[in-house]
């Protein structure tokens, strides 16, 4: 199978509507709801900000569903059983993470959009796509089976660089087996298997931020400044638009 994009589904369709065929059982409408993605690796901030956005929102009034990165009741703990054992290969685990987002998605996501409420997603998608890339799966197929998928409405991706990512993580909780890559061997020491893989993801990120849109935030300013450049840019998004004028103001505007 090539490795490129030109067999894939349109990578940038309308908000609101499958990346490809969709689910076949579960046919989408224009509902009211929207889907906000947070993206990044693992130190960028993402977490707190969802969290900050979230109870902004709801003192705004909308209602709100948070959903995240293998937060599916019925495949976490498989996923979580699959990581302890280290014995699944790449593909596997990719299913397994497209069946996470599956699962989110009908029981979740698209009751939440029909509902009118704002869905805040800590990742979505990009993420693993990123990380099976790094793997070396093959990105038309990646996009493939991407294609229930729902585009989101708006997607920020907190941008950071290595070394900034590196001290943070030093200074929290510290450098695990999968954040660091250690599955593909890229070097005999954590720390330097972590800068190796984190580098690769970074790049990956770099890559489908100009492809599918994202509005980049720089990660390594405050978590208020960030916060506030959310506010502003989802507030703005959000804002009903003006009513059209009527033929009879437009005359009198023309005069």
């Amino acid at each position: 199978m090539p490795d490129d994009d030109r067999d894939a589904p349109n990578a940038v369709p309308t908000p609101g509507t499958f990346y490809g065929p969709g689910l076949p059982y579960l046919p989408l409408e224009e509902y009211p709801g929207k889907i906000i993605a947070i993206e990044g690796t693992d130190g960028a901030g993402r977490s707190t900000q969802i969290r900050l956005l979230r109870e902004w929102l709801e003192v705004q009034g909308y209602g709100v569903l948070e959903t995240g990165w293998t937060r599916s009741l019925l495949m976490r703990p498989t996923i979580d059983l699959a990581k302890a054992s280290n014995t699944l290969n790449k593909l596997t685990f990719v299913l397994l993470y497209a069946t996470d987002f599956a699962d989110r998605l009908e029981k979740e996501i698209i009751p939440a959009l029909k509902a009118g409420f704002i869905v805040l997603a800590d990742r979505y998608i990009f993420t693993a796509i990123a990380r099976a890339r790094v793997r070396g799966v093959d990105r038309t197929w990646l996009r493939s089976l991407y294609g229930f998928a729902i585009a989101p409405h708006l997607v920020f991706y907190l941008k950071i660089d290595i070394d900034t990512l590196t001290r943070r993580v030093l200074q929290s909780r510290g450098m695990d087996f999968w954040e660091s890559g250690m599955d593909l061997k890229l070097a005999d020491d954590i720390y330097d298997s972590f800068r190796t893989y984190q580098g690769k993801l970074l790049r990956e990120y770099a890559s489908m931020a100009e492809e599918f849109g994202f509005r980049v935030l720089d990660a390594r300013h405050s978590v208020d400044r960030i916060q506030e450049e959310l506010r502003r840019q989802i507030a703005a998004f959000l804002a009903p638009a003006p009513p059209a004028a009527s033929p009879e103001q437009a005359s009198v505007t023309d005069v």
